[in-house]
């Protein structure tokens, strides 16, 4: 069982997965998936059981090792029995279908699956992987995929990674997506429509209606090329391998980042900054969150104060408003909000308040302010070099400041991140 308090009764800390290969077919009239999932694991601890998280669908049978294994599945645990010694590796295999749907869970949105009007999205942050496949669902057990899922010809199938084979079988066509880089199970997804594929400049690729164009979608996801350039000078490289942006014909309220994907409802195709920023935001996550992620929920301005703050320095480098104008506007909207929310941890039903995204940004630009911008730039690079791949805190991020800059900015931290009145932004 894991101790992740944000999102209780997920994940098992005696256990890393380290490789899941799924087999999926879905139809999508009448909202049926089956699966065949294998996962190579490696036991942290000697234990008698080991838990998967899968929510909402049937479990038919569990292979521990290539042999059935007893095991009860009570609402979206799936507990296998499983003597192990500790550093001990194994192979569990978990056949299931069902209807999938979103999971609600207490102070947050339903996550997962989710029936679109003509196809299928998965958004999971932070607690809706067991949707879809049984996983070990901690953002600190990161592993590799491989995915493959048949789906109805005329759909387009999109997933995390690279489309390594598609290959159509009269009305049905199988598509594998891989995942090389460790990838959180939340930030893993399927996306289900009748798109068409547009290929841009620097690897991008953006999947989308046919009949999606025009001066709105130009002025918001035409500039993702140069988005990219810029944000790997400031940034480091593009941590993967390929980035798909996917706009589903039905309007969304929010986009979402997964690993190497984003998705868009076709309302942001738009010229306005409220969508330009956002999709500045959703590809910054790429660095911030999906390359480095956090080890426990409560450090979550980690993923979104970087990604907001990289808005404001997209605003910057295309023109607009200068980051520090940005950093002004936001601070005095902060200022005339409530003084409850600790940045450092927020608590589950405030993870996603705007304040943990403006404060989070504000934070970076009093540091930047602080120590200026060559060293500013120089901690953004090494802390994704040094943790890309991997997990990391808030305590991982000040050394690294403090490595790069040459001093500890413990006051800085502290009266932004752990103290509850807004600080005033630095001269």
């Amino acid at each position: 069982m894991s101790d992740e308090p944000y999102i209780p009764d997920h994940g098992d800390d005696s256990f890393d997965v380290t490789h899941y290969s799924l087999g999926l077919a879905y139809k999508v009239v009448g909202n049926r998936l089956d699966g065949d999932a294998e996962l190579a694991c490696l036991a942290r601890t000697g234990t008698t059981s080991v838990t998967l998280d899968l929510a909402h669908l049937r479990v038919s049978r569990v292979l521990l090792d290539g042999k059935p294994v007893r095991y009860s599945h009570r609402g979206s645990r799936l507990k296998i029995t499983a003597g192990l010694a500790a550093g001990q590796q194994f192979e569990l295999r978990v056949k299931y279908a069902g209807s999938p749907s979103t999971l609600k869970a207490r102070h947050l949105d339903d996550a997962g699956w989710e029936e679109l009007t003509d196809g299928v999205i998965v958004a999971a942050q932070p607690h809706g992987a067991p949707t879809w496949f049984p996983c070990n669902d901690r953002p600190s057990n990161k592993a590799t995929y491989a995915v493959t899922l048949a789906a109805p010809s005329d759909y387009y199938v999109a997933m995390c990674g690279r489309l390594t084979d598609q290959r159509r079988r009269g009305s049905v066509t199988d598509w594998t997506w891989e995942m090389t880089h460790p990838m959180a199970t939340y930030l893993a997804t399927v996306q289900i429509g009748r798109y068409e594929v547009r290929d841009l400049e620097h690897g991008i690729v953006v999947v989308a209606p046919s009949d999606l164009a025009g001066e709105g979608y130009d002025a918001s996801f035409g500039e993702q090329p140069e988005m990219m350039a810029y944000f790997e000078t400031v940034f480091g490289d593009y941590p993967f391998d390929a980035y798909t942006v996917v706009v589903t014909d039905d309007p969304l309220e929010i986009p979402l980042e997964s690993q190497s994907l984003s998705t868009f409802g076709r309302n942001f195709a738009s010229a306005d900054w409220d969508a330009v920023r956002l999709v500045a935001h959703e590809l910054a996550h790429q660095w911030f969150g999906n390359a480095v992620t956090l080890t426990e929920w409560n450090d979550i301005w980690l993923h979104e104060g970087f990604a907001c703050y990289a808005e404001w320095l997209w605003s910057e480098e295309s023109g607009r408003e200068s980051a520090a104008e940005q950093a002004e506007h936001h601070h005095g909207k902060l200022s005339d909000l409530d003084q409850d929310l600790l940045l450092a941890d927020p608590g589950p039903a405030l993870m996603f308040d705007d304040r943990v995204y403006k404060r989070g940004a504000l934070t970076l630009h009093a540091l930047r302010t602080t120590v200026g911008d060559e060293p500013f730039f120089d901690v953004l690079r090494q802390w994704v070099e040094r943790f890309g791949g991997g997990n990391a805190t808030t305590a991982d991020f000040e050394a690294v400041v403090e490595e790069v800059t040459g001093e500890p900015r413990a006051d800085l931290f502290d009266s932004w991140l752990r103290e509850l009145p807004l600080p005033a932004l630095p001269s």
